[in-house]
């Protein structure tokens, strides 16, 4: 099935298991990701002013991101645990949404990629600022999680045809 499919994560018979990664060779990965929550203008201007309730929703959901991306093994399925050498989360406000743009990169030198380590950072950093910002704005919305790049790898490199530059 898997010959056909395309998917590494299930075996002949349809059924699901890690990927073995032991004989593939080390090389630096890299992954870039991205998301947002749009929300009302004063909701924006209160995170951007520091004015939250819970605090400091920025440099919270930042942290939140990087603490995320540590533990995306325990969190997804069939993931390797790895040793991520970077992680990075950026958190800048949109005016065009209203709201704030979540951007995480993740680096390794290993076996496997980071694509589901900086995917997990942006969506944990989204719903942190949701939940730090929730009593002001209820409906705000978290959106637009994808993945912008990767590189290194057997599969190559990979940028989001809406990213191309």
């Amino acid at each position: 099935m898997s010959g056909t499919s395309g998917l590494t994560h299930i075996d002949a018979s349809g059924e699901a298991h890690m990927v073995d990664v032991g004989d593939k060779a080390e090389t630096t990965r890299i992954a870039t990701a991205e998301g947002h929550v749009t929300m009302a203008p004063a909701t924006l201007q209160l995170i951007l002013d520091g004015n939250a309730k819970k605090g400091d929703v920025i440099g919270t959901a930042r942290l939140a991101g990087i603490m995320a991306a540590k533990q995306t093994s325990n969190l997804i399925p069939l993931c390797h645990p790895l040793m991520l050498t970077k992680i990075a989360v950026e958190i800048s406000e949109d005016t065009a949404l209203p709201g704030l743009r979540v951007t995480a990169t993740a680096k390794l030198t290993g076996k496997t990629g980071v694509e589901m380590e900086a995917l997990t950072a942006v969506s944990v950093a989204c719903l942190t600022i949701y939940d730090m910002a929730k009593a002001a704005d209820k409906a705000m919305e978290i959106g637009g999680i994808r993945l912008l790049e990767k590189s290194g790898g057997k599969s190559g490199d990979y940028k989001h045809p809406e990213h191309l530059k």
